[in-house]
């Protein structure tokens, strides 16, 4: 297991590649004009690249539905609407808003470029065009490209490995959904920034990635652990850590992964942090994770209710173990929409929402 993780890590380091693709990029030319686009064909040299074009915008938002492109290379001056304000909405759709845009024109003046930069272009060049500036620019875009392509890779399999995880254990079920719709909900109740709900919602997936390096005879034990396996199964706070470090998107998510077991009093682990010390996502996802396990049945035990659950988490906080203030807040947050954490279907709609706005 120790040797997967150095596998993850190896996958999480991206920059590493050199942006090239056995497949050839993909680039979309919208002008109105033939000549324009028979122009840049000609420039391309279409070797490196594979090119689509259209004249229209409506038909260029069908190609884009239906294809994966890697460049738009765009006039200023569209038919039914202007260049600006077809990349403002590329730029506001989640599924085209990294695609890098060229905008291009022959109209001069300052304004034009402006108002290509402010809409959302990532470069603007005004005709007529140095075939060699047009195929430097277009190469830079088609790297810069490739390399948010590979971190998106990268975070998709760290995030494929943490469902990994929990499906090796067939008795956790939906535990990371779960886990990423009571910690989130816990964190709008808050009032938290969108970028601390996020972390929230990833950290529900991610908080124990590093039990992919705990070997399945520690992890799956019937009895009571030993010292050393119980040493072993306390570094997978640490080990998660690691493998999530290289992604720098990630970041916001690492104190969640870290700290999620420390304890109010001191007594957690890995760093023995108390109190306010503990980075409050951290203790969201903790008092999530711990009422989750309360009410899910496991082998050894059987699903208790809310009010056993409150009970439980009541008395932890009487011993120093957990955050009152938090407890309290998810406990009456479940009791005044006891629905929406009762029905799984409920939840489930709740937490593509939240995917969605999140993504936004």
């Amino acid at each position: 297991m120790i040797q997967d993780v150095a596998r993850v890590r190896a996958i999480a380091e991206p920059l590493r590649d050199d942006g090239e693709s056995d497949a050839p990029p993909v680039i979309l030319i919208v002008d109105e004009a033939e000549i324009n686009r028979r122009v840049l064909r000609a420039t391309l040299k279409t070797a490196f690249c594979r090119i689509i074009e259209c004249s229209r915008p409506a038909k260029a938002f069908e190609i884009l539905a239906a294809e994966n492109v890697d460049l738009i290379i765009v006039d200023l001056m569209l038919p039914d609407m202007g260049g600006p304000e077809f990349c403002r909405r590329l730029k506001s759709d989640r599924h085209t808003r990294l695609i890098p845009v060229l905008m291009l024109t022959s109209v001069q003046g300052i304004e034009n470029e402006i108002a290509g930069i402010t809409s959302g272009a990532d470069e603007f060049l005004i005709k007529p065009l140095h075939p060699a500036v047009v195929r430097a620019r277009i190469r830079s875009l088609l790297r810069n490209k490739a390399l948010i392509d590979s971190l998106e890779e990268a975070e998709s399999i760290l995030f494929a490995l943490a469902q990994a995880v929990e499906q090796r254990d067939e008795y956790t079920g939906l535990h990371c959904q779960r886990l990423a719709t009571y910690s989130v909900a816990l964190g709008e109740a808050l009032g938290l920034s969108k970028v601390e709900i996020k972390a929230l919602h990833r950290g529900g997936y991610l908080h124990d990635i590093g039990k992919v390096s705990v070997p399945d005879n520690i992890l799956f034990k019937k009895g009571l652990l030993t010292e050393a396996e119980w040493e072993v199964m306390r570094r997978h706070t640490v080990k998660g850590e690691e493998i999530c470090k290289p992604m720098k998107s990630l970041a916001p998510v690492l104190p969640i992964i870290r700290s999620h077991h420390e304890k109010w009093d001191g007594t957690g682990y890995p760093d023995g942090l108390s109190g306010e010390e503990i980075p409050l996502l951290a203790r969201i996802l903790q008092v999530a994770d711990i009422y989750d396990a309360l009410t899910t049945a496991r082998p050894y035990k059987k699903a208790l209710s809310h009010a056993e659950a409150s009970r439980l988490m009541m008395e932890e906080v009487e011993r120093g173990w957990r955050d009152a203030e938090l407890v309290s807040l998810f406990l009456e947050m479940c009791e005044a929409e006891p629905g929406e954490f009762a029905q799984m279907s409920a939840m489930q709609a709740s937490l593509a929402n939240m995917g969605r706005e999140l993504a936004r």
